[in-house]
């Protein structure tokens, strides 16, 4: 029987929805508990384990107590063997480490782990390239192409891997963004390594390209049209990007780089908006989202922007999803389409289909949008 060790890290993805843009450091899981935030990668990891939950005869699973494995594992209706207790209430970085070594000392064969890009790191310190590991996103920053392009995704791979379909084993990028850097509207990003992944294109997510400089010019083209369609009386939520921020600096309004704000009647009436903001600004009234997808990824939600979840995404219509992106970043996708993935199946089917994508003033392209 092959043996499989899960990791959780279960105050992953908390600071999205609050808008903290992660939750790295005391201090900020502090601020996100207090504004709300719940704990998602639990359900995330139980998600992926679903997926080849009826090959458990094929499979041992090893994992930790509680939050860190135990809860997802029970949730999968999968049995787990322990290897590792936590010490600590709130589990830490040092926790995943402790827990990936004893993974490692029982002889696991792959480690399915569930977080964002510090998880990856982690992850990396403990592995490096001596195991296969599959990555479950459930962070706020999910730059990493360790990661499947969904919780399902990631468990459909492991899945192959079981059933001994050939999958070539490639080393994968573990990049990560400086938080703090990030919260300030500033993005720095470094490799810190590789990490071993069983390489299928369908399941995993590509690496989180950049909109090239030379695209500066389509993106003032495409705010001006954008603008020029902006109706009066009707919120405007600009997501988060280059291309959404074009429109603010159009505009002359200030505007949150790497985050979310709302225009009304083209002044700006909210900045760096988090979900429980949007909501009491377009509650019962008309309102459009603006949005762009990630280059190299081609996620319009789901990823980096959890403010805009499907709690939002209920109260608004398909007709207002607005959708902007340069040539550049479209040919960075290639033929793959738009994805969404807001948490809740039902609503990203409602937001499934072809939209015009606004490419420059006077350019439409149709694209498709589709759960991953």
């Amino acid at each position: 029987m092959k043996k499989i060790g899960l990791v959780v890290n279960p105050i992953a993805g908390m600071g999205g929805r609050v808008g903290l843009k992660g939750t790295d450091g005391k201090e900020i899981l502090k601020r996100a508990k207090e504004l709300g935030a719940k704990k998602e990668a639990i359900l995330k990891a139980s998600l992926a384990l679903k997926q080849f939950a009826d090959l458990k005869e094929e499979f041992v699973l090893y994992g930790a107590d509680g939050e860190m494995g135990e809860e997802a594992a029970h949730l999968a209706n999968l049995a787990l063997k322990l290897v590792y207790t936590s010490p600590f209430r709130e589990t830490s970085s040092e926790d995943t480490k402790k827990l990936v070594h004893a993974l490692i000392k029982e002889g696991v064969d792959l480690i399915i782990f569930a977080g964002g890009d510090g998880t990856a790191r982690d992850i990396y310190e403990s592995v490096g390239l001596s195991l296969p590991v599959v990555g479950v996103p459930a962070g706020c920053k999910i730059h990493s192409p360790v990661y499947g392009r969904s919780p399902e995704n990631a468990g459909k791979l492991v899945r192959e891997w079981l059933e001994g379909i050939p999958l070539e084993l490639v080393d994968k990028e573990v990049i990560d963004i400086e938080e703090e850097a990030f919260r300030q509207d500033r993005i720095e990003t470094a490799v810190y390594g590789y990490l071993k992944v069983p390489n299928d294109s369908r399941y995993l997510q590509n690496l989180k390209s950049s909109t090239p400089q030379s695209d500066r010019q389509a993106q003032e083209s495409a705010a001006l049209r954008l603008i020029d369609e902006m109706e009066e009386d009707v919120f405007y939520i600009i997501g988060s990007g280059t291309t959404p921020n074009a429109i603010m600096e159009e505009l002359g309004l200030p505007f949150t780089m790497l985050g979310v704000d709302i225009v009304y009647n083209k002044a700006l009436i909210a900045k760096d908006v988090n979900e429980a903001d949007i909501l009491e600004q377009i509650k019962g009234r008309k309102a459009r989202l603006v949005i762009t997808p990630m280059g190299g990824q081609g996620y319009i939600i789901g990823r980096g922007n959890q403010q805009l979840s499907y709690k939002v995404l209920s109260q608004l219509a398909k007709e207002d999803l607005i959708i902007m992106a340069t040539q550049g970043k479209l040919n960075s996708l290639k033929n793959s389409p738009l994805l969404i993935y807001s948490g809740n199946e039902e609503i990203d089917h409602l937001f499934e289909g072809y939209y015009r994508v606004i490419v420059s003033y006077d350019k439409f392209v149709l694209k498709k949008l589709a759960r991953p």
